[in-house]
């Protein structure tokens, strides 16, 4: 029996989460200018471009305007739709925003060409992603429902295809099952895709890291089962904590039943052009190749090992990293089973950190734990430890509505503070979402303050002078040296002795 021919589709991630997660977000709007106009012929399904980490990054470490970048990718993308990541009522930072803020944030996101929103909530609470589906549907873009894919007590099979029905029910044009830790395995991802296809009837879509290595196999399974489009990256920029790579995966289809159809002349430019641009970065080996097993046992994503690895080094502690990774699964289990995703995995990271520290358990508790505690990061899949609410919150209770319903609207305050310094509407709702940020960014814009640039080239220059200094006091303490061998500056000054 002859099988019906079903073409896959490719979301290619490169432009976004490949080098946020490979890179720090670090790839700048002229590294990508010269390769889009080869990549909007390709013919892929999307292009994720936007959104996560890039808002934040391109104004802290870039001096990028995060909606100039978005206008420039459209300009040259005419062919191919674009998208985004979105957190919910966290928007591209890191708590949640008032309402107004959202609404803001998604119709300029539509003025500057974007076509489709791809939106979560850290904890899978569809209260909070309630406002920036209406926001999104409101403005006519493609609203992609998301759920966060973690494993636990709590969550199953049907727990995720109830979440899908009800995102369905909300108005979602499609639905993404989010692996950031690259912990779906194979059968997992057949038997969760079969039951979505039987459940809704709208796409389905798989984005995965390849952190466990299960990432393509788990692909090819889904895609038996019936998955319209799966998430890649070029090879330059796969694998490791990245994506599978996407010229891989186009050659694996190729004359089966799943052909993506894509070009594979242009993809091969598109890979070769890449492999330039990675060799202006330094990627760790253990970021860019490395399965990492943590994942399989602890279900701690690569980047947050990271960053639990960062904080025991302040502390002089790095030995106490298997500890740490042993504490994690108990915080989050007293924190009731959270996906382990931004910023739950930073809130649930630090505070296991905090307790092997301190030898005790909640000794001690950051701010954003108490905030969890008390609700206003929304309602977890399972219960919390009710000791440990009752321990840290005391006599207080914690709230049952939707934690932006205690927010007061934000954008006039965000308008008035910034007034002196905004030269474009959307300035506001740059600073309304990141003011520490927004702030100096917009004082660089107007040459009140120094660009990144010039001020990291006098660091730079101080360093060397500095050098140059400590250099020649040494040598004055050569006393046995031979005259005739030193090395002079073009001003005659001995800048060293060979050895």
């Amino acid at each position: 029996m002859t099988q019906e021919k079903r073409i896959v589709g490719i979301t290619d991630t490169s432009l976004r989460d490949a080098h946020q997660s490979l890179m720090a977000t670090r790839m700048k709007i002229e590294e990508m200018i010269p390769i889009l106009e080869i990549m909007d012929d390709v013919g892929y399904h999307s292009l994720e471009v936007w959104g996560g980490a890039t808002f934040d990054t391109c104004m802290r470490f870039l001096d990028e305007d995060p909606w100039d970048r978005l206008r420039v990718l459209r300009k040259h993308l005419k062919k191919t739709k674009i998208q985004m990541l979105l957190r919910a009522q966290n928007l591209v930072g890191y708590r949640h925003y008032a309402d107004d803020v959202v609404d803001a944030f998604v119709q300029n996101t539509a003025d500057c060409g974007l076509d489709i929103i791809r939106i979560f909530d850290a904890l899978n609470d569809l209260r909070n992603m309630e406002k920036a589906m209406e926001a999104t549907k409101r403005v006519g873009l493609h609203a992609q429902a998301t759920v966060s894919y973690t494993i636990s007590p709590f969550h199953d099979i049907p727990h995720f295809v109830d979440i899908a029905r009800k995102l369905t029910d909300m108005g979602a044009d499609s639905f993404c099952i989010k692996d950031m830790a690259g912990l779906i395995s194979p059968y997992d991802a057949y038997e969760l895709v079969s039951q979505l296809k039987k459940a809704v009837d709208i796409p389905i879509q798989l984005h995965c890291h390849y952190t466990s290595g299960m990432a393509s196999m788990a692909y090819l399974k889904a895609i038996e089962a019936g998955v319209d489009v799966v998430d890649t990256a070029t090879s330059p920029l796969s694998l490791g904590t990245s994506q599978p790579p996407t010229d891989t995966f186009v050659t694996a289809l190729k004359d089966t039943p799943y052909d993506t159809g894509l070009n594979q002349e242009l993809l091969l430019k598109v890979s070769e052009y890449f492999k330039g641009v990675r060799d202006n970065y330094t990627i760790p080996t253990g970021v860019a190749l490395g399965v990492d097993t943590n994942v399989l046992l602890y279900q701690v994503p690569g980047g947050m090992i990271s960053n639990l690895v960062s904080q025991l080094a302040e502390q002089n502690a790095t030995h106490l990293l298997p500890k740490v990774l042993e504490e994690v699964p108990r915080v989050r289990e007293d924190l009731g089973f959270p996906p382990l995703v931004t910023p739950s995995s930073q809130i649930v990271g630090t505070q296991a950190v905090v307790n092997v520290l301190l030898g005790e358990r909640y000794k001690m508790v950051s701010t954003e734990v108490r905030n969890y505690l008390k609700g206003l990061y929304g309602q977890p899949p399972a219960p919390m430890n009710q000791e440990l609410q009752k321990k840290v919150l005391k006599d207080e209770e914690p709230i049952t509505e939707r934690p932006a319903n205690t927010l007061q609207p934000e954008m006039e305050k965000a308008r008035e503070n910034i007034k002196h310094l905004m030269e474009k509407d959307e300035d506001a709702i740059t600073y309304a979402i990141f003011p520490q940020v927004a702030e100096p960014f917009f004082r660089r814009r107007k040459g009140l303050d120094p660009s990144l640039k010039a001020a990291q080239a006098k660091k730079d220059e101080m360093k060397e002078d500095a050098a140059q200094k400590d250099l020649k006091l040494d040598l004055k303490k050569v006393g046995a040296a031979d005259a005739s061998l030193a090395v002079k500056n073009s001003e005659g000054q001995v800048v060293g002795y060979p050895v």
